[in-house]
Parts: structure tokens; sequence; C-alpha cells
């Protein structure tokens, strides 16, 4: 992908470190946060730029990342060959000590600096210090080439861990690098480019073909086909007619095509998107805060094991030799960094963001990835979420006694009040709005509908439970139509109603089999009839549905659920379900048709609006769990043999290097292994 340049509010370029650096150690893991790198006061830069791209060059710049441990392993070599193969008489005394010093320079200079800058934050038990206390300890009892060669194997590794995060940071930044830095509109009929966020409302961008639209807008060209990946996952080409919204991040498939701008490059739907995923790991995962506050009592428990394995033997040992028992000691304090947990776990979690995102699905956090990996229950919403919310008037049915003409011209006026897709149907309908109509005290009831004013007299517009609530009489029984109702009230009399159809999903039934092949049970609530909400349930498969419900009813539904101690999510995309989205343990927004509302409230956003993508953010939360349980047991496995191995005099330092670089290497492979999995 080519890689597109980000600009500040003053037209400034943002390098991509400056926004997306990605710190390899404990204290620095908050990926891709508020835009900017917050850091732990600890300086990676010896592993170079860390932001997915190899600015000087890849292998250019992957061999400076090198050039410290090169330059240490020749010298190592060299020492090593004159003490045992080619050996020289002036290689001894102060000359071998310095030569030793100079191959330990390279890779131990930097982590010794690491270490006393975590110190001085008050960061004592870092593994930083303890590579340079056992290093420096090798050194103090003679074992030079060991104390260089830990030091050296240390740093590779970590060469190769900071390869392997950027490798994943940048599958992510290929998802989130998706908006064009420059637009092409026109002014005076002209073409003329300029940066995306100069664009304003109203302008129109003249797109062409193979190009990336760079703000939200309304198509003006007649018709145009869109590849929209970057939104939802999905590169099934999406067919827009004139008038319809398009969002950046669309690419123009076919002809050229014109797009006037509606929304503010900040506030469009990829801007929000960029917001979420950025945003996403300041809430940690539960495994995450445990790890880290285990990191903090674990380790000083291990130091203080390592001084008591050095000098309790004096007590016990008839034949104790001091530098064989610091040596054991030096070993064990190199097996016990946390490395391999501090740096794998973040970024399996962070891996499972990113796979969710490839996935047209956005998690706000990676706690909620823990959530949505023990969900027992599904409690969806009907219109938008089960059904396409597109609706269609099918059947008019207003009393002779009205004007039908009349009453539907005011209908329009007081529906265009509202952004629920009934309104948009009936819009569809009538057609253009009569702006002689004037509206006084237009209130919206929540569950039930509209009322307003007109020439002095009251006009409704809702469900049959608005008649009620104004004792307004009807003559028809509601509960024998299978279709969402629309009733209307003028001048406290009963006018009529509308009868409106919804058109269930093409994945819903899949979504319902998935959900129901992991043991999830499936409830349906909806302010719709009863009996069009048991008509859709009983079509899909859907365990229990209940309809005719208020905002509040929902509420207490879930609150039902809950209380038999079962997780819940919660799917929906009105801004009525807001608060039953807050309430669950997961809330989940179709972020298509979904209110800006509920997709701030809910904690994943589905942004294709596929019900099947409830089933993939559930499975993507399990393997998630599944490779970071994975690399806890491998890592507390390996340390545990090869510590007990070391205390025993068993183990020399290579085994303790393996314990701590080569599992922490095996933990951040498999970590990364969920980007490639397919859902």
């Amino acid at each position: 992908m080519e890689h597109q340049h980000q600009y500040d509010a003053q037209g400034k370029q943002i390098c991509c470190t400056q926004q997306e650096k990605i710190y390899a150690k404990a204290g620095a893991k908050e990926l891709l946060k508020n835009g900017h790198t917050e850091t732990d006061g600890h300086d990676h830069s010896e592993h170079g730029d860390d932001d997915g791209h190899d600015h000087s060059g890849g292998s250019d710049n992957t061999f400076k990342m090198f050039l410290p441990a090169i330059i240490s392993l020749v010298l190592l070599l060299l020492a090593i060959a004159f003490d045992n193969w080619i050996q020289q008489a002036w290689f001894t005394g102060w000359v071998r000590i310095i030569w030793y010093v100079a191959a330990y320079a390279p890779v131990g200079f930097p982590v010794i600096k690491e270490a006393i800058v975590s110190v001085s934050k008050g960061e004592i038990f870092s593994e930083f210090l303890l590579m340079s206390i056992a290093t420096v300890g090798a050194f103090s009892i003679q074992e030079f080439p060991e104390g260089v060669a830990v030091m050296l194997f240390y740093a590779v590794g970590e060469v190769f861990q900071t390869l392997a995060v950027k490798r994943a940071k940048a599958n992510i930044k290929s998802l989130l690098d998706q908006r064009p830095d420059e637009v092409t509109i026109l002014e005076n009929n002209q073409p003329k480019t300029i940066k995306a966020e100069a664009a304003k409302i109203g302008d129109i961008i003249q797109l062409k073909s193979g190009e990336k639209l760079g703000l939200d807008g309304e198509l003006i060209s007649d018709t145009a086909s869109f590849n929209t990946a970057a939104l939802t996952g999905e590169s099934k080409p999406d067919t827009k007619a004139k008038g319809e919204i398009v969002l950046a991040g669309m690419i123009n498939l076919n002809t050229v095509a014109q797009v006037k701008v509606t929304t503010a490059y900040t506030d469009s739907k990829l801007s929000k998107i960029l917001e979420l995923v950025q945003n996403a790991t300041a809430q940690k995962a539960p495994t995450e805060l445990f790890i880290r506050k285990f990191a903090k009592i674990y380790t000083p428990i291990v130091v203080l094991l390592a001084v008591l394995i050095c000098v309790v033997p004096m007590l016990f040992v008839e034949n104790y030799v001091f530098s064989q028992w610091l040596y054991r000691a030096l070993i064990f304090l190199v097996i016990s960094c946390p490395c391999a947990l501090v740096i794998s776990i973040p970024l399996g979690y962070f891996g499972g963001i990113g796979a969710a995102s490839k996935n047209g699905i956005l998690f706000k956090g990676s706690n909620f990835l823990d959530i949505m990996a023990g969900i027992q229950n599904v409690v969806m919403d009907k219109t938008g979420t089960m059904t396409e919310g597109v609706f269609k008037v099918q059947e008019v049915n207003i009393k002779p006694e009205f004007n039908k003409d009349e009453i539907l011209q005011m209908v329009n006026v007081l529906e265009s009040q509202s952004t629920h897709p009934v309104a948009t149907a009936i819009h569809e309908y009538v057609g253009e709005i009569n702006a002689s109509i004037q509206l006084n005290r237009t209130e919206e009831i929540a569950g039930h509908g509209l009322k307003a004013e007109i020439n002095g007299k009251e006009l409704l517009v809702g469900n049959f439970k608005l008649m009620d609530k104004f004792s307004i009489k009807y003559d028809i029984d509601p509960n024998t139509i299978v279709y969402t109702l629309i009733a209307i009230a003028y001048d406290k009399n009963f006018a009529g109603y509308l009868t409106i159809a919804d058109v269930i999903k093409e994945d819903a039934q899949e979504a319902v089999n998935k959900l129901h092949s992991m043991n999830v049970k499936l409830t349906m609530l909806s302010g719709d009839k009863t009996n069009v909400v048991k008509f859709v349930a009983d079509k899909l498969g859907i365990d229990n549905a209940f309809g005719d419900l208020l905002p509040e009813d929902k509420v207490n539904k879930v609150k039902e659920i809950k209380s038999r101690n079962e997780t819940v999510a919660f799917v929906g995309d009105g801004v009525n379900d807001a608060p039953v989205v807050a309430l669950s343990d997961a809330g989940i927004a179709m972020g298509g048709l979904g209110s800006d509302a509920t997709i701030e409230t809910a904690d994943v956003v589905i942004q294709d609006d596929r019900p099947s993508k409830i089933a993939i953010a559930i499975n993507i939360g399990k393997q998630t769990k599944k490779i970071v349980w994975q690399n806890i047991t491998l890592a507390f496995a390996v340390k545990a043999v090869v510590l007990v191995l070391g205390a025993g005099g068993l183990a020399t330092m290579w085994e303790a290097v393996f314990a701590d670089v080569g599992v922490a290497l095996l933990a951040i492979l498999n970590a990364v292994r969920i980007q490639r999995m397919k859902f």
C-alpha cells in the first residue's frame, strides 16, 4: 500500500513515528494511543524506528539495528580465539579486560543506561537492571566471555522482538492508513488539488477511477461503484446511486464521480474509526493488568531468591566457593526476566484488535476481547440489526372522512423531524415536504412516536401505544397485521394507518446458526409490534423474542438475564438502544446505519452492519484469549524448569538466555499469528 502522509491542524506533515511508535518493553504498551506516543522513559531507539516503515531503506535500517550486535560479536569471537586457539602474549591482564569491555560496550551500555533511567523513575526491578547485574557480576568473577555473550544474545533477541512487533504494527498501520492526504475539488468547474482536511462542507470532490475518497459526502453523479473494504472488511463492490451517502476510505472503481462533501474531515466515519482503534489499547484486559501487577511482585522476589542462593549455602555447604554460587545466582537473575509475559501479552491483544479491524469490527479496548470470548447471551434489536432497516410503505389506509393527501403531507412534515428508517420510508413514499405546513410544539415520545401541533390541532404519528396514551379510539386490531404499523391521529380522532415492511438481512440466518453452534443463547428485543418481532424471530430460529418494548423495558430484560449471572452482549443501532448497550457486558453497535450515540456508547462496532460479524467478534475474542494463555503457560513452564536447574547448578548462562530471550521470541511469534487467521 502506498504510504499516505497525514497533516496536523496547521497543515504540517506529521511523521509516522511521532504518531504511532511502538515501544517493545514493559511500561510502554500504549500502542497507537491518542495519535501520539506515551513513553515510559526508556530509550529504545537502538532498535530503530518502530513505526512499521523503514525510513532509510528496509535492508539498511535492519542492518543498523543489528550493527551494535555485529561489532560485539566480532570482538567476542576474536577474544575467544586469542584465549583458546591463536594465543597472543599481549592478550593478558588489562589488555584482555579492556578488549572484553569493548566487546560488551555496544550491546551492554545501552541496557545499563536503561537500567539507570528505570531506577531514577522508581522502577527498580526492571529487566534492564537484572541483565546489568547478571552480566557485570559475570565480569566480577572473570567470566568475561559469558558476560559478553549473555548481553549479546539478549540484544539480538531484542532486535528480533522489535522486528516482530514492527511487523504486527505495520499490519495494523496498513488497515488504519486509509485516507488520502489530498483531494481534488472543483472550483469554478476547474479541478484544484488541496489537503483533504482543508476541504469544506459543500465542496465538490472529483474522484477519478481508482482514487480513494478523503471525506464523507453525497454522490451527485448518477451512479458509481466503490470498494468499501477500508470500512467494512468486504471487498465486494458497492454501487451507489445519486443522492446516496459515500464515506471516506471508499475507492472509486469505474468512471469519474463527483461527491458533495457533507461532513468535516475530522468528523468522518473513518476518522472516528481511526480514533477508536488508536484508543483501543487504553482499556486493558484483566490478564494484562494482572501480568503487570504480577511482574512488580515477581521480580523483587526473584532478586531476593538470587541473593539467598548466593549467600545461604555458605551456612550449609562444606566446600563453599563464592564465585560458583554467585554464578548460579546470576543465572537465576537472567532467567527471571519477565520479557515474554510483559511483551507478548499486550501484543496478543493488539493482534486481536488488528484481526478484528481487518474484518470490519472495531474493539474499543483489549478488555472487550476477553469479555466477548466469554459471552453466553446475545440480545439484539430487530430493526437495522437483524433486518435491513430499509422500510417501504406497503399499504395506506386513511379514513374517508379525512383528506388522504393532506394527512400524508402533514405526516411527511412531522416525520422529517426524525432520523428513524420509518421516517425515511414515509418521505420516499410521499415525496417532497410541503413547506407551507408549519409545525408547533414538536415532541418525540420515546418508544411511542411523534406529536406536534398543526393549525392549532394535534397531530400524532407513531405506534398504537401512542394512540392509547392519548386515549385515541380506533377500530382495528393491530395484532392481526404482521407488518410494522404507523398509526395517525389528527384533532383527537383516529385518521388511519400505514403498513411498512422491512427485509431480513441476507446473512441474519448465518449469524443465528453460527451463534447457536457456539452455544450462545439469542434474544430479540424490539419496540416494534410483538407479532412482527415473533414472526422474524421464528423465521430465524431465535430463542426468545419480545416486542412492544420501551427503552426502559429493554433495560429490564437485560437486567433479568444478568441477574442469572450470565454474560450479555447487546446489539443495536438506534439512539434508544444506547442505555441498554451501556448496561450490557459488551455493547455492540451496527456502525453503518447506527446512530452516533449508540456507536459512542458501544464497546464493539460492526462497520458493515452484518450480523454474521457478531460470531466473528466472539471467535476473535476466544482465539486471542487462547493465544495469550498459551504464551503465559509457555513462559511459566520454561522459566520454572530452568530456574530449578539454575539454582541446582545444572544450567549455564546459555540456558538462561533461552529461558528469557528465546521464550519471548516464541511468544511474540505466537502472538502475531492471530493476524494471519481467517475468521
